[in-house]
């Protein structure tokens, strides 16, 4: 499965710094373009490994509750 997400670039002195503002917390950097395009991608991959449990087997409950104002 492809997912296509809108990365944000910038220079950064010598390097390229960039992150995906639709993926709080995935950002990277690099020499090219094209190699912070691919450690982006890396960055993201690493993301969803470290998630507990996997995306899509997640399963949320709901309670209602009540507030006093």
């Amino acid at each position: 499965m492809a997912l296509r997400f809108q990365m944000e670039y910038w220079k950064d002195g010598p390097w390229f710094v960039g992150r995906l503002p639709q993926v709080p917390g995935v950002f990277s950097q690099g020499v090219t373009l094209g190699e912070l395009e691919e450690n982006i991608r890396d960055a993201y991959r690493m993301m969803l490994e470290e998630q507990d449990p996997p995306p899509g087997e997640r399963f949320v409950e709901t309670m209602e509750i009540e507030v006093l104002v």
